[in-house]
């Protein structure tokens, strides 16, 4: 037995716990303004620092730590808020459980009195509630932020113009796309995940659950049709956005109770995409403003052209596919799109 070696084991691993333990209370004290859950950090970090003893901190020794020379490329980029906070929460669990298992041994050996193990148990199953809490916060945050909502066509070069789109102001991107081979939609989804993540917006996958999943898609969009929510949600699980397409009163009233993220409300006017549907009209965005209590989309030919008039029906928020994939200027009319849903005038532009 090493005791001065698990000494610096439990000593590096406090330092850890704590240090991501600090991460999370500033996001609950400073993003979610949550003092309840900011205040549970807090206390978490406190508790740990009254095992963090002189002893233990003697037996550091920083300048022959092999470790402090050892590192991953994931370790050195976090590519938007939710991977901090992953990231944050991923380094205390591993932290206290190191505590647990090595104060096991401590304590079975007098080297440590009795307690330090049992707290860390305790610790890392909260830890796991209080990660699913903050992830989806963190997502459904961004939706909230959303307002306008590129759905991918296989145009020319689409991917460009998404970045294009992304660069406009879209913050939130569905792939859509028939009648291609799995392998070749998953190369697609690949290079739309690091083009999303480099812009920070959300990337949501249609209909396939099984590719939101193996792609790591922040959520899916489902047809009236498709898997039902409550098998999409047990497959996803809670942290993951899941999107529905209504198109008239009764599937709204449905959706709304389905334990969805969010709604496609249309299509508002005839649209090639969803050329099988009657267009719903201003009357159901109308109708949607009144009764939704969830983030919702118009969506169905909606472009620069009559965007003001589906705002003034009582959209804030829109999806379109035309109006920017095929579009001579994508970043330009995100611009202009987003103006108009902020009711600035058109002339800034």
């Amino acid at each position: 037995m090493k005791p001065q070696a698990v000494a610096r084991i439990l000593d590096a691993n406090l330092d850890r716990a704590r240090e991501g333990l600090r991460v999370l209370e500033e996001w609950f004290r400073f993003g979610l303004e949550n003092g309840e859950l900011a205040g549970e950090c807090k206390a978490m970090r406190q508790a740990l620092a009254r095992w963090h003893s002189d002893p233990l901190r003697l037996a550091r020794d920083t300048a022959a730590d092999p470790g402090t020379q050892i590192s991953h490329p994931q370790e050195e980029e976090r590519r938007d808020l939710g991977h901090v906070l992953q990231a944050n929460c991923s380094r205390v669990q591993e932290a206290l459980r190191v505590l647990e298992e090595y104060g096991k041994l401590a304590e079975s050996h007098h080297w440590l009195a009795p307690g330090l193990a049992k707290l860390a148990k305790e610790m890392r199953y909260r830890l796991y509630v209080l990660e699913s809490e903050l992830l989806e916060g963190s997502l459904r945050q961004r939706l909230l932020a959303a307002h306008l909502y590129l759905v991918t066509s296989p145009v020319p070069h689409w991917l460009e113009v998404v970045e294009k789109s992304l660069r406009g102001g879209v913050t939130l991107v569905q792939y859509r796309r028939k009648n291609l081979p799995d392998r070749e939609m998953l190369w697609d989804l690949k290079q739309l995940r690091q083009l999303c993540d480099r812009y920070q917006a959300l990337m949501i996958v249609n209909d396939r659950v099984d590719l939101a999943l193996v792609s790591q898609a922040d959520g899916v969009h489902l047809g009236q049709t498709d898997l039902p929510v409550a098998q999409a949600r047990q497959l996803l699980g809670s942290q993951r956005l899941i999107g529905l397409s209504t198109t008239n009163a009764e599937e709204l009233a449905q959706a709304l109770n389905s334990g969805v993220d969010y709604i496609g409300v249309g299509p508002v006017y005839a649209t090639p995409t969803k050329a099988e549907k009657p267009p719903a009209g201003l009357e159901y965005v109308r109708l949607a403003a009144e009764k939704a209590h969830l983030p919702w989309f118009a969506i169905g030919g909606i472009d620069l052209h009559n965007l003001a008039e589906v705002r003034q029906a009582g959209a804030s928020r829109v999806a379109v596919v035309r109006a920017l994939m095929e579009a001579a200027d994508p970043t330009q009319t995100a611009r202009a799109m987003l103006a108009e849903l902020q009711g600035i005038p058109a002339l800034s532009w």
